[in-house]
């Protein structure tokens, strides 16, 4: 096997991995239960119109592209992992929203050049292992003129520190892949899109969470439906003290991060990158 034939084969290995993780679990209920806002606001940002044609990258069950669908758009939700499309399906369905559902790798996408007015990602491409390969991906199908919108947990942020928290229990990441909130570091995003964009504008914001009244619903609701952390379980399932070790150290993140503190039962605040940008020339 050649080098360049091994090399697809390895990238072809690492993204059934990523498909098979986000397969697992429950992400749609997670999205819609506890982020359930968060698409809207994007699309709001990047100012989607009627007769516009948006994609959106790593859609998963569509929190993004259905609200871009009801605001008007012509809009592919485009994931790695398909199976994430039959609660989006049904959701676009109960809202009266029209949109088209195709497999695609962000790094790779199926798209010819200069396609769409919008291209958008809703906590999704920050989830592509390669960086770079995505942002170009971003850039090379978005028309000059037009939009590029992304939202992302940022590294020092509740998810951000949830990563950090589950990294010392899950296996070294594959040579080339990088941290999904770097994708919130505003200045790792410029230079990811670099002089093709233009007019960027970035902002911090919270998602106010109020799903959980304990440190451990928080972990255990997590650990049922959120594809990263059931992985991390996995990987240590045959070493008891450890796993009872995730569990402590993802309780003490949650009560740290004020959950069970509000009188309502939580306080949690999730910190997000807010970025858009337009295709330069």
């Amino acid at each position: 096997m050649t080098m360049q034939n091994s090399a697809v084969e390895a990238d072809r290995a690492l993204k059934a991995k990523h498909r098979a993780m986000w397969a697992q679990g429950d992400y749609p209920s997670l999205a819609a239960e506890v982020i359930p806002g968060l698409g809207a606001v994007l699309v709001e940002a990047c100012g989607v119109r009627s007769g516009q044609r948006v994609l959106d990258v790593g859609a998963g069950s569509g929190n993004a592209a259905i609200p871009a669908a009801l605001a008007g758009g012509d809009v592919i939700a485009s994931d790695l992992t398909p199976e994430l499309f039959g609660a989006g399906r049904l959701a676009a369905e109960q809202q009266g929203a029209h949109l088209t559902w195709q497999e695609a790798d962000a790094e790779a996408l199926p798209f010819g050049d200069a396609g769409f007015d919008t291209v958008l990602s809703c906590v999704g491409v920050m989830f592509a292992p390669h960086h770079q390969q995505a942002a170009d991906e971003l850039v090379r199908v978005c028309r000059p003129g037009g939009t590029i919108g992304l939202l992302s947990w940022t590294p020092q942020g509740f998810i951000g520190r949830m990563f950090a928290t589950m990294k010392p229990y899950a296996p070294p990441p594959p040579p080339g892949a990088q941290p999904p909130p770097l994708w919130g570091d505003e200045g790792h995003v410029r230079a990811l899109l670099g002089d093709r964009v233009t007019d960027v504008r970035a902002e911090r914001r919270t998602a106010r969470v109020d799903r959980f009244a304990t440190p451990e619903a928080f972990r255990d609701y997590f650990k049922e439906r959120y594809g990263p952390t059931i992985t991390v379980y996995k990987s240590i399932a045959d070493d008891p003290d450890r796993v009872a070790a995730l569990d402590r150290d993802l309780v003490d993140l949650g009560r740290d991060g004020g959950v069970g503190t509000d009188p309502g039962g939580t306080a949690l605040e999730w910190e997000y990158l807010l970025l858009t940008a337009r295709r330069a020339g």
